[in-house]
């Protein structure tokens, strides 16, 4: 018997309870309701500045009413009503302000370019690394060409291999303009590349020295080829041919690289900020850079499915490698846009 009472008594008392919170909040809630839905229906004009103003404070006061009503456990409907209105008012204030077209006309417009130009040490340094790893891959294999079967794979190498005639070694270059499935070949080079970027720039973390070694490894073995054609009296046919896509290719993964390195960099020296704080600055400005990298691999896949075989003479070659690194370098370097980023420290 005195428990069939309580139950209503119970009730009556969450009831209320649930009511005297509603009506303590309920202003707060409606104006932020208000204002969202103005700004939702593009309405701005129709928005004071205290209103604007106000904005913020509203939705930690929503946000916070919804907490207290989640842990008090209160009616289902005020529950669903303060969890719609948060999620609004989360989308007006911290959501994305443009549309992925606005966002890549900023991107392409300056953004990218400012991203690059904020790490042009990292730039340099990689690009020192580059040079250096081409250097002893050449070296090595130059005093003892076994080192050539350690740097480059049989896959790769083909019948690219020392002790290969010259006719052979020119055949690897040049009569491929008739070859079928280039698009399945340019796929092919988009994924090694992209692998070979994406990990130069996710080790950086590791201080940038996975990054720089990834770096030495991969140019080594374009200095042993290019041993190999030198050997053979191709050395000129051979830059025609590396040419013509690397200049966006190698450019690609000269970035990845860096963004690794600034990433590194910013850990190992900070400077006076923390560490944190260094990081997730160098982070941003480096994944802006890796989401060009990213466009320029797909450019480069192109040039090597198509522009490599149908362009099948050397200077024709040289011609579009030299234009897409003069294009890649106006853009980065001269390029200034209108898209504002931070500087590098």
């Amino acid at each position: 018997m005195n428990a069939a009472v309580a139950t209503p008594s119970a009730i009556e008392t969450a009831a209320l309870r649930s009511d005297r919170f509603r009506l303590e909040r309920e202003a707060d809630w409606k104006r932020l309701e208000t204002i969202i839905t103005r700004m939702e229906k593009g309405r701005l004009r129709g928005l004071s500045d205290d209103d604007l103003l106000a904005l913020p404070a509203l939705y930690r006061t929503v946000a916070s009413s919804l907490s207290i009503a989640r842990e008090t456990s209160l009616d289902a409907a005020t529950l669903a009503y303060l969890e719609a209105l948060v999620q609004r008012a989360w989308f007006v204030v911290y959501g994305p302000r443009s549309s992925l077209g606005q966002w890549m006309r900023r991107f392409l417009g300056g953004g990218w370019s400012a991203a690059v130009r904020a790490i042009w040490l990292d730039v340099l340094i990689a690009l020192g690394v580059m040079v250096a790893g081409a250097v002893v891959g050449w070296l090595l294999v130059s005093h003892d060409p076994e080192w050539y079967f350690t740097l480059v794979s049989k896959d790769m190498a083909s019948a690219r291999v020392p002790g290969a005639s010259a006719q052979v070694l020119r055949g690897t270059l040049f009569g491929q303009s008739g070859q079928e499935g280039m698009s399945v070949f340019a796929a092919q080079l988009f994924s090694n590349n992209a692998q070979v970027s994406i990990l130069a720039f996710a080790l950086g973390f590791a201080f940038g020295l996975p990054s720089l070694l990834l770096l030495v490894q991969n140019l080594s073995v374009l200095g042993a080829m290019a041993w190999l054609y030198y050997r053979a009296g191709l050395a000129i046919d051979f830059a025609g041919w590396i040419v013509v896509h690397g200049t966006t290719e190698l450019f690609a993964i000269l970035l990845a690289g860096a963004a690794g390195l600034h990433i590194g960099r910013a850990i190992a020296f900070p400077g006076a900020r923390p560490v944190l704080q260094s990081a997730a600055e160098a982070g941003r400005r480096a994944a802006l850079v890796m989401t060009g990298v990213v466009l320029m691999l797909v450019v480069a896949a192109m040039l090597e499915g198509f522009a490599r075989q149908l362009v099948d003479h050397t200077p024709g070659r040289f011609v579009v490698g030299t234009f897409m690194l003069v294009l890649w370098c106006a853009y980065f370097f001269a390029f200034r846009g209108n898209a504002g980023l931070t500087r590098q420290p």
